[in-house]
């Protein structure tokens, strides 16, 4: 039946006076157009910008919505209740907060989504918030789970942390959910507090996604590591009050290795992860960035036995179908799930850069050639830039960090702006680190808060440089950007190359700040936003899915992001799953086994294809997805959260 609304006043005093969910707009994503979506042969899309199998039920947008404030969405075990990520917004380390002075930053909205008859409401109401601690987010890893073991018997919710100002917390809380109206808080911002085995600082290490399972008579959480982004940490919650870390292990350790370095596949990590019981034993499936999809028996999660894992094609498979391209793999691995009946695996490869770097070179100088590179993950792409290519003269500007000797300005270069030719940017190039410099005692930090000094001194693009370690491959780091900034990265010899110096891995390191070194020119080579792909049981690749857009270079700007976040399996159809695909809306993917099907579109069985979708007429920012059956319809209930306005309610007709 329906609950009494229940709104804690911490969080009535932030929507005191805003307009209600009922009345507000929802925001088009900041797009400079909105998607007209290229729809499957012989669909039509509804008025209410649904297709195929996707009805539109309903939607609830949150009281304060903005662009970019939800993250992810989940449900409670009976589909009774369900739960949105408060990303921080605006609000996030501001000294105003809210309406009233008081600051929300991140947290989670509880949504009443049933009626007293027990049907799903298509108007659904806020039934209350669970603030966070000050400048701390919430953000990936949410989740509903049932746990019954001789400490405690509930619904718990995960919540993973990431800061967002000085005051912010790190590390995973789980709540009592049990009675969603009077959430009881177990444990708090708990996680690994070490990096490299040493305690180096003061706060639970950040935690990007984390995920529960009841394993019978004990119960158990895995979660990322921000600090140490390799890690895979796996906490023992039968007690969900007193966590107990039982196990960490870094994948790149294992025999041989998980990446691809062959293919400059080499920034492997964890970022999401489920876990299933399978034939008698829990498997936890991985999404490890360049180092793919991974498995792991889990049935003792003090001691996971590696069961395989997954290896990128080369050429890229997606862009070899769409358009004839040899490109390698991006890697990426984001997020994915098991088919209701175990028989395949989807998973996501998030890509924000329809375009890749194109080649590094030096143009001017002694050392004119062509050398290593890679974006840097947060930068911009020189795709961003109206001819799509960085080019100019380069000047060293140190480590750039806030503590770090200054940067100078562009104007402070004696002779440097009469260099730049038309189309040229004003280019600082800034060493990685530091970090075992004796003449530089402060501490490393962010690429973006580096890039963040650049654009304060008034430069238009940065070059990163590895600092000097072995391997010397291009890696620089990822993060913290806040400026829209050209950032690519080389290595450390390429660096001393600039400066027309031979390359040296001693201190002190590279030629003084200030000092203008050779021109450089880094093109833009289309491919595509983040996509799809089916694998079977063992993880070898069946087929890969885009939506037309994100392959067209038409939509490469101006739509918002078409890349692929998040997939769902629907629960009763192991052939169904769903895709939240941001500015793309929600896609309804199918796996056919029908041969001609499958040819007809180009493919050999099995494979995958469109199925339905939606897309608001004002647009769409999906984030994350989830699925559950109503029990009083059968139906299966695909619930979607928008970032920039709150719940969206959909089922399969």
């Amino acid at each position: 039946m329906k609950r009494r609304l229940l709104v804690p006043v911490a969080f009535a005093l932030v929507i005191l006076g805003v307009a209600s969910g009922a009345g507000a707009q929802h925001n088009p994503t900041g797009a400079g157009h909105l998607l007209d979506p290229i729809l499957p042969a012989g669909t039509t899309q509804n008025a209410d910008g649904s297709w195929g199998k996707i009805e539109f039920l309903g939607k609830f947008v949150v009281p304060d919505a903005e662009e970019g404030l939800i993250a992810d969405v989940a449900v409670d075990p009976d589909g009774d209740y369900a739960y949105l990520a408060r990303w921080g917004g605006s609000a996030c380390a501001g000294p105003e907060g809210g309406p009233g002075g008081h600051v929300v930053d991140g947290g989670v909205y509880v949504i009443d989504i049933r009626n007293p008859d027990g049907s799903i409401d298509t108007t659904p109401e806020l039934a209350g918030f669970i603030p966070t601690h000050q400048d701390t987010l919430v953000g990936e890893g949410m989740q509903v789970v049932e746990i019954t073991t001789a400490k405690f018997s509930g619904d718990v919710l995960v919540i993973n942390h990431e800061q967002c100002g000085k005051n912010g917390k790190g590390g995973v809380s789980l709540w009592d959910v049990t009675n969603p109206l009077k959430p009881k808080k177990l444990s708090e911002n708990f996680g690994d507090i070490t990096i490299n085995g040493a305690r180096d600082t003061p706060d639970v290490n950040q935690t990007h996604s984390a995920f529960a399972w009841d394993a019978g008579v004990r119960a158990y959480l895995v979660a990322t590591d921000d600090e140490e982004a390799a890690d895979v940490d796996i906490f023992d919650i039968t007690d969900p009050k007193h966590p107990v870390l039982i196990a960490e292990l870094d994948l790149n350790e294992l025999g041989g290795g998980i990446d691809q370095p062959a293919l400059g596949l080499t920034d492997s990590f964890l970022h999401d992860m489920v876990v299933k019981q399978i034939g008698g034993r829990f498997i936890m499936l991985l999404s490890y960035w360049d180092g793919g999809y991974v498995l792991l028996d889990v049935t003792n999660p003090s001691s996971p036995v590696f069961l395989g894992d997954s290896e990128f094609t080369n050429p890229d498979p997606e862009l070899l179908q769409q358009f004839g391209s040899s490109l390698t793999p991006e890697g990426n691995a984001h997020q994915a799930e098991f088919t209701s009946d175990n028989q395949f695996v989807i998973g996501t490869d998030e890509d924000f850069a329809p375009y890749r770097v194109g080649e590094f070179r030096i143009t001017s100088g002694p050392n004119v050639g062509v050398y290593p590179s890679v974006i840097v993950p947060g930068a911009a792409a020189p795709s961003i830039l109206d001819d799509l290519t960085l080019s100019g003269p380069v000047v060293y500007g140190g480590y750039g960090c806030p503590d770090s000797a200054p940067i100078p300005s562009p104007g402070e270069i004696p002779g440097y702006l009469a260099l730049l030719q038309p189309g040229d940017e004003k280019i600082i190039v800034l060493q990685r680190g530091p970090s075992g410099d004796p003449n530089a005692s402060e501490a490393a930090c962010f690429p973006g808060e580096k890039a963040h000094e650049a654009a304060l001194a008034g430069w238009e693009a940065v070059v990163f440089v590895q600092r000097h370690v072995s391997p010397d491959v291009p890696f620089c780091g990822s993060g913290a950007f806040v400026d829209e900034i050209v950032g690519v990265c080389t290595t450390h010899a390429a660096f001393h190359r600039l400066f027309g110096q031979t390359p040296s891995f001693s201190y002190p390191d590279g030629p003084a700040i200030g000092t203008i070194g050779a021109r450089i020119e880094v093109t833009s080579v289309f491919d595509g936003w983040g996509y799809v792909h089916l694998f079977d049981s063992n993880l070898q690749e069946l087929d890969t899915y885009a939506i037309p857009e994100a392959m067209d270079p038409a939509f490469a700007r101006g739509y918002g992001d078409l890349s692929v976040h998040e997939v769902a399996v629907d629960p009763q159809d192991a052939t169904l799953a769903y895709l939240s695909y941001y500015s793309g809306g929600l896609r309804a993917i199918q796996i056919v086994t029908n041969a001609a099907t499958c040819a007809a579109q180009g493919d050999t069985a099995p494979c995958l294809v469109e199925v339905g979708g939606f897309i608001d007429p004002l647009g769409n920012n999906f984030w994350g997805v989830e699925t559950f059956v109503d029990e009083k319809t059968g139906d299966t209930i695909i619930l979607a959260s928008d970032r920039d306005s709150g719940l969206w309610m959909f089922r399969d007709p």
